[in-house]
């Protein structure tokens, strides 16, 4: 019997590797005394937010590559990207311009940057890379991307010729945008944006209106964030002949996937889509028995994309069964039994709270994959 474990990461929690670990633990004390070999083969995955480079690594091999860059608030720190066998760079914006650097009195939009994010970027091309897939998920910031693009040699120029600052609150003073110093490695260079957000840039379903209020925005920073980002995408418009304002994905991490787009020639791709294909998911899941999937939270904002979703799209065409084991079920999760998936259990076993869930969530993901595998072999 073939098992497939391949969940995303319980955020906060687990990686997603730690997280595959549970789930073996619990599937192999529940097959001690099956008549049958049992073989677990672990694919963790990811969707392009944190995570990514660790679960695509782990998968095909690689190197995690250590480098220093500037943290959301400009301060040096640690960071790291990946780069696979073929010479293709995984980034993750999060290890540099993410969410989980920044404490919750330092959210601050208005003041925070992508800088460190293209920092990775110039890193990558130093080591050669000529295709680059970047992972925007879990972003601090709403600059539009300017700090990322700042990085890599372009300078953002107030009326009087000097270069504006770091945050979104810096983007109304942008007169003129100089693309004379843009590293040109950039031009011989495929990147990939990995994300399955597809706001666009501005209006009531745009980055800083949709996403800002979680990175520390009030509601008079949104208001101003966002009239900053038409601002910017006025001037891309004017000066490059190119319309951001309403593509989807625009959007993204504070509209760095605008950004990307306008200056980096980059093009979207959903993540889980990416990662799955890297890691030969599809070829993995043709001769299993069963899959485990599972993450942080299912909900109805799984069905946009999500880690359980894609897996169950695949498992579909090959009539495979596939079990979702996230920490909690929310509002909407029904909705993934019509895409294939046959059950889906919470790890919480009696009231508790999100505190201690969390402090047990190794504990509880490895119990509940053993009870949920004694199921399935009573099934079988």
């Amino acid at each position: 019997m073939k098992i497939i474990v391949a969940p995303d990461s319980f955020k906060g929690s687990l990686t997603s590797i730690q997280a595959a670990n549970a789930i073996e633990k619990g599937i192999k004390k529940a097959a001690q005394n099956y008549k049958e070999p049992v073989e677990v083969i672990k694919v963790p995955m990811a969707d392009g937010g944190e995570g990514t480079v660790e679960a695509v690594i782990s998968a095909v091999g690689g190197d995690i590559i250590s480098t220093k860059v500037v943290d959301p608030l400009g301060r040096e720190i640690d960071s790291f990207f990946g780069i696979l066998q073929d010479n293709t760079a995984i980034i993750e914006m999060a290890a540099a311009s993410g969410l989980n650097l920044l404490s919750k009195e330092e959210l601050n939009p208005m003041k925070t940057t992508t800088y460190g994010t293209g920092q990775l970027i110039k890193k990558a091309l130093d080591y050669g890379c000529k295709r680059i897939i970047i992972g925007i998920g879990g972003s601090a910031t709403n600059d539009g991307g300017v700090g990322m693009a700042q990085a890599l040699g372009i300078r953002f120029l107030d009326k009087e010729g000097n270069q504006i600052g770091f945050g979104g609150g810096e983007l109304y003073k942008i007169e003129k945008i100089d693309t004379a110093l843009l590293d040109p490695r950039i031009f011989d260079t495929s990147i990939t944006i990995a994300s399955d957000v597809k706001n666009p840039l501005c209006g009531p379903n745009g980055a800083s209106a949709v996403y800002g209020p979680q990175k520390g925005a009030t509601p008079e920073m949104v208001e101003i964030l966002d009239r900053n980002l038409e601002h910017l995408a006025a001037v891309i418009k004017k000066q490059l002949n190119k319309d951001v304002l309403n593509v989807p994905g625009s959007g993204a991490a504070g509209g760095l996937g605008a950004a990307l787009i306008a200056f980096l020639e980059a093009e979207f791709c959903m993540g889980i889509k990416i990662v799955m294909e890297l890691v030969q998911l599809e070829e993995k899941i043709k001769n299993a028995d069963l899959i485990i999937t599972g993450e942080g939270s299912t909900d109805y904002q799984t069905m946009f994309g999500k880690v359980p979703l894609g897996i169950a799209k695949i498992a579909a065409k090959y009539n495979k069964p596939v079990v979702c084991i996230s920490g909690s079920l929310g509002k909407g999760y029904e909705e993934l039994y019509q895409e294939g998936i046959e059950a889906l259990f919470s790890i919480v076993n009696r009231p508790m709270s999100l505190e201690e869930a969390m402090s047990k969530v190794e504990q509880l993901l490895e119990r509940i994959a053993r009870d949920v595998f004694r199921m399935y072999l009573l099934r079988s």
